[in-house]
């Protein structure tokens, strides 16, 4: 999954870590494997001495992901969309993103303008996770949309998500309408996130 796929060490927020948080957030990453309660307990407190801060963000996004909390991961991915289209001076609302607020967004920082497209993508894989495949196509369009070449890798996904919906929409309709697959090859969320 994408956001799984930042270093800490290598994120490009701008804001630094304060010392406290960032002890937090190693404290639990040794704790993960023997109390993951604890881990939790520490990346708590982290996020309430830097409640906004994408690498505290990242941190329980990874945390609630890898414990199988999809609800709780989606939360967080929300949270880090609010936060990086607030850095990025841009609308939070992702439904308002057009080509005018994207160059807006990608003269900014380039680097926090894909960040905010892979917690776009990361929202649409969750939402998929948890049977939730309208919210999930229209957030991958969205990613789509603006990663044209696919770079991303939300395509597949979004056609996962369209399928998904075709199977819903065939079943609203009980015996009377059967659900075709479309000619793509679709792709299973578990598939994309190996």
């Amino acid at each position: 999954m994408d956001l799984l796929d930042i270093v800490v060490d290598e994120m490009y927020f701008e804001r630094p870590l304060p010392a406290p948080a960032a002890a937090l957030i190693t404290q639990a990453s040794d704790l993960y494997a023997e109390d993951p309660d604890a881990a939790e307990q520490r990346l708590m407190r982290a996020q309430i001495l830097a409640a906004d801060h994408l690498t505290v963000l990242v941190a329980l996004y990874r945390f609630f992901f890898y414990r199988h909390r999809c609800a709780d991961a989606l939360d967080v991915a929300e949270r880090c969309i609010a936060v990086a289209a607030r850095e990025l001076g841009i609308d939070t609302d992702w439904r308002r993103l057009d080509e005018a607020r994207f160059g807006h967004a990608v003269q900014q920082s380039m680097p926090l303008t894909r960040f905010l497209l892979m917690a776009l993508k990361g929202t649409g894989y969750l939402l998929l996770r948890l049977s939730r495949p309208a919210e999930a196509r229209e957030r991958l369009a969205k990613v789509v949309q603006f990663d044209r070449k696919d770079r991303l890798g939300a395509a597949a996904l979004l056609r996962w998500a369209e399928d998904a919906v075709g199977r819903d929409e065939a079943a609203a309709h009980g015996d009377k309408v059967r659900w075709i697959r479309g000619a793509a090859k679709s792709n299973s969320p578990e598939a994309e996130s190996s």
